[in-house]
Order: C-alpha cells, then sequence, then structure tokens
C-alpha cells in the first residue's frame, strides 16, 4: 500500500517524510486546493529523500484553462523537470465536464519522462468511465480521485467501480477524508492500493489584520502522528 501525502511548506514537507510517506504531492495553497509550488519549493523537496509530484495548476477555480493558462502549465513542467522532480499532478477539463484531450496531449508531450498523475478533476466528469479510458490510452500513470464524492468513504462505492475499470492498466488513489479512521474499511471495499492525503491541522499565531479575507497567522500544515497512524494501519494491511 502507497500512502501520498500532500504538503504546501517546508515544515510539511518535512513531517511527512518522517512520519513514513511513500509518496508527496507538493503544492501551494492547501486551504484552495492546492496550486502549482514555487520553484524553490520544489528544488527543497527534490532532496526529500522519496519520490515527490508536483501539482500543475495555475489558479484557483474550475479546471477549464485558457491558452496564456495552458501555456503557463507547460512552462511550470519545464520547472518541475529542473528541479529533479519524479512527476506531476494536473487535470484539464472542457467545458462539457470531460476531459480535455487536446490540452492533455500537449501537458503530456511536455511531461515526458515524468509521472503523470490525473486529479481529483475527474470527480466532475460527466462520463468517468470514458474519460478514464482516455487516461489510460494517452498514458497516465494514475488517477486520484473520490468516486465523485464529497469524500473517498461516500464514495466508495464508485471507486470500487473505477478500480475494476482500470483493470491495473491505470492505477486508482483513493482521496479526500481519508484518516486512520476509515482507511482500512475503505481499501477493503474499494480495493485501491494507494491512497491520498494531508493530515493537516491549522496552525500558526493570531493576527491583529486580516489581508484579502484570509487571517495571515493561520496556515495548513502536516501533523506526522495523524500521518504515522495511517501508515500504521495501512502496514497492517500487507498480505
Amino acid at each position: 500500500m502507497k500512502l501520498e501525502i500532500c504538503v504546501d511548506n517546508v515544515s510539511s514537507l518535512l513531517a511527512a517524510v518522517a512520519a513514513g510517506a511513500d509518496r508527496i504531492e507538493l503544492c501551494a495553497a492547501l486551504a484552495l486546493g492546492g496550486l502549482t509550488p514555487s520553484p524553490g519549493l520544489m528544488r527543497q523537496a527534490a532532496a526529500c529523500g522519496v519520490p515527490v509530484h508536483a501539482m500543475i495548476r495555475p489558479r484557483m477555480g474550475d479546471f477549464v484553462y485558457d491558452e496564456a493558462e495552458i501555456e503557463t502549465m507547460l512552462l511550470d513542467i519545464d520547472a518541475v523537470r529542473a528541479a529533479g522532480l519524479a512527476g506531476v499532478v494536473l487535470g484539464p477539463l472542457n467545458a462539457e465536464d470531460r476531459v480535455d484531450q487536446a490540452v492533455l496531449e500537449r501537458l503530456l508531450e511536455r511531461a515526458k519522462g515524468l509521472e503523470v498523475t490525473f486529479h481529483r478533476a475527474l470527480d466532475l466528469s460527466r462520463d468517468w468511465r470514458a474519460d478514464l479510458e482516455l487516461l489510460i490510452v494517452l498514458g497516465c500513470q494514475r488517477v486520484l480521485t473520490s468516486g465523485q464524492a464529497a469524500s473517498a468513504p461516500d464514495g466508495a462505492g464508485v471507486l470500487a467501480q473505477m478500480v475494476a475499470a482500470a483493470r491495473g492498466r491505470i492505477r486508482v488513489m483513493a482521496g479526500a477524508g481519508v484518516d486512520a479512521a476509515n482507511v482500512a474499511e475503505l481499501v477493503r471495499r474499494t480495493g485501491v492500493d494507494e491512497v491520498h492525503l494531508s493530515a493537516s491541522v491549522r496552525r500558526g499565531r493570531p493576527a491583529t489584520l486580516a489581508m484579502g479575507g484570509q487571517d495571515p497567522g493561520d496556515y495548513l500544515g502536516c501533523d506526522g502522528d495523524r500521518v504515522r497512524a495511517v501508515r500504521t494501519v495501512l502496514a497492517g494491511l500487507q498480505p
């Protein structure tokens, strides 16, 4: 069982690796669902000792991108390669809420030699079965999904269908709402062999002034104890 931890800062990165993460999803702005991390953070993460996959998402909001945003994503993939990271995480959709094949093909071409995970944009697809087949044909190695539900435990039924439909041709990784209390049952019900979580807690210092509608003293940090708890459960599931 593989355990992927999503982080958006150096202290969380170190905590996740120390607690037993098999892989890191690296992003910025975790509270916004994850955006592309800075080149500096990418370079620091490259030396962490486990594979690191960087989010390629140029802004918050939907996953329908214009040409300028696509060009940004292509350049960000170049930055991932230059930093020496192992892979990228991305997910373009079109206005019909289907995987945007043309855009995805451009991104995959730029990402040759890197592992590619298609993120939870698939959970917004109007036809996940057809889009999952497309991801397989185009060569994505993995899909991160909650089974088109708010959380992976809630979407366990669809997740199981995705695993069956994948037939080992692409890895199905369960994410959203996963913790030590539900991960064993989630794996049992779905057959996934990879899980994803952030194990986040709110940290920081009280601030006297809000900036941009946010509390500048507040941020999400990885709780190593939560990661260890999930790691322990997963270890008990090994054959």
